[in-house]
């Protein structure tokens, strides 16, 4: 697992607007904050900033404005913060985990037979032929 320090809930949303702009000043970032989420210019520079220091983030001035892109893509992050929530939750045993969300958020029609497919999957890889 890598070295960066998790997110919080904040630099995760700040993170994820990076990521869907590609690149984007702190401006734009302001500007693509869902509607009504009270966030001053300021803040946001200081949530890039951190982003920056953890290593998700790098930045290079563009003019008198600094240019922020990703350092790491999303799905790294998602690896590392699953595996870490695994980890600390559940004692790195996935199945409990699995087992929880489909008890407490229940499982679709759709949903049930992607999570079949993905077992007959799963399975028929780890099957050695004789």
């Amino acid at each position: 697992m890598s070295q960066r320090p998790a997110l919080s809930k904040a630099e995760m949303e700040i993170a994820r607007i990076v990521w869907d702009l590609q690149t984007a000043t702190v401006r734009d970032v302001l500007e693509s904050l869902p509607e009504g989420r009270e966030i001053d210019y300021k803040t946001v520079q200081t949530f890039l900033r951190r982003l920056e220091t953890k290593g998700y983030l790098t930045s290079k001035r563009s003019g008198r404005s600094l240019l922020y892109t990703a350092k790491v893509r999303p799905s790294q992050v998602i690896h590392e913060t699953v595996k870490d929530f695994v980890g600390r939750l559940f004692d790195g045993e996935a199945l409990p985990l699995v087992e929880h969300l489909i008890r407490e958020q229940g499982l679709k029609d759709d949903d049930l037979q992607q999570l079949k497919d993905m077992l007959s999957h799963l399975e028929s890889e780890q099957t050695i032929p004789e």
